[in-house]
């Protein structure tokens, strides 16, 4: 009986992978090119694609925010309000991409965390430094706070030499002058809102925002190194409604008449301090940070969010300057006000 003999040859695989004897593939060839057909067929590159179509939308939401229609319910205005928040969708669609096993969509969503970062990457750093010629804090107080003398003190505690204050009751301003008046030699009251200082308050009179009763004032504060024009202020409320979405038009007329009065401000030196009811980001309030700048983003640590106080979410109270230099600017801690104090040091 003749007997079969096979050589290296005949088990040898063929360029294309075959036995040659047999004609089937081996098995280390066959898992290539299963994995190369995951990878171009219906895997990694062609899964998550959807995932992939939402990144983009994110990414073009926060980047052309100001293209939001205020049309409809003041849309844009609402979506600028909170829109650092934006941002949490996207570890939502990482998580997603992840367990879809997405290479697009993992590809993908570079572009919302590039958009974020910079729009948002510089507010996270800690650039805030010391000194400063003047200290200024700004608190809407809350006209239902229950311990309007226990918050006066520890606005004093903070060393500031200009507190301004809004949302004050007739009922409680008492309180606030007797609590503040030893640190504080100078102060008014206008309307609801006031100005506190440790240096002569001079030329004090009431800024028309067009609401029919004063939330807005000026006056000069008279420091050693020369004089400042400080604005305190409190614009109009929104609110979130059902039937007409982010009614702002009342806050937005008047946001627009305390830009042109800082606008006409003859002191090259001005301060604003006050609750705007709006974010640095919102299109509404163009006209007073178009000519502004905000000490939190100049100077501060973090996003500085003010309200609400429980639990902080975007910072509608603001603190902002021009001619002056922002050196360092943060949050105070709670008082019995829904709203947190905020505290900067500028210099000129």
């Amino acid at each position: 009986m003749a007997r079969a003999y096979t050589t290296e040859a005949d088990t040898e695989p063929g360029r294309n992978g075959t036995d040659r004897r047999s004609g089937s593939t081996s098995p280390a060839v066959a898992r290539a090119r299963r994995a190369i057909a995951r990878l171009n067929g219906d895997g990694w590159w062609r899964r998550g694609r959807l995932i992939a179509l939402l990144a983009v939308a994110l990414a073009l939401v926060m980047a052309l925010h100001a293209r939001v229609p205020n049309r409809i319910g003041n849309l844009g205005s609402l979506l600028e309000t909170f829109l650092p928040w934006v941002g949490l969708a996207i570890p939502v669609l990482l998580l997603a991409a992840v367990l879809r096993r997405s290479a697009t969509g993992l590809v993908a969503l570079l572009l919302p965390v590039l958009v974020w970062v910079d729009m948002f990457g510089g507010l996270i750093t800690d650039k805030r430094g010391t000194g400063g010629d003047l200290t200024v804090v700004t608190h809407n107080v809350s006209a239902g706070n229950p311990d309007p003398a226990g918050t006066a003190r520890r606005l004093a505690e903070s060393g500031a030499e200009v507190v301004a204050l809004q949302e004050l009751p007739g009922r409680s301003v008492a309180e606030y002058e007797e609590a503040l008046e030893d640190a504080y030699p100078h102060h008014t009251v206008q309307g609801t809102v006031g100005l506190w200082s440790k240096y002569p308050l001079d030329d004090a009179e009431p800024v028309d925002i067009g609401i029919g009763w004063t939330r807005a004032m000026r006056a000069t504060v008279t420091t050693p190194r020369g004089d400042v024009a400080v604005y305190g202020a409190h614009l109009p409320s929104v609110r979130v409604r059902f039937e007409a979405g982010f009614t702002a038009r009342q806050r937005d007329m008047a946001a627009d008449l305390l830009g042109e009065a800082i606008a006409r401000e003859p002191i090259d030196r001005v301060v604003l301090l006050g609750d705007l009811n709006g974010t640095m980001n919102d299109r509404a309030l163009a006209s007073v940070t178009s000519q502004m700048r905000s000490t939190q983003g100049a100077a501060g640590n973090g996003f500085g969010f003010s309200w609400p106080a429980s639990f902080p979410m975007t910072r509608i109270d603001q603190i902002m300057v021009k001619g002056v230099e922002p050196v360092s600017s943060w949050t105070l801690p709670p008082t019995g006000s829904d709203h947190l104090p905020l505290a900067a040091s500028v210099s000129w």
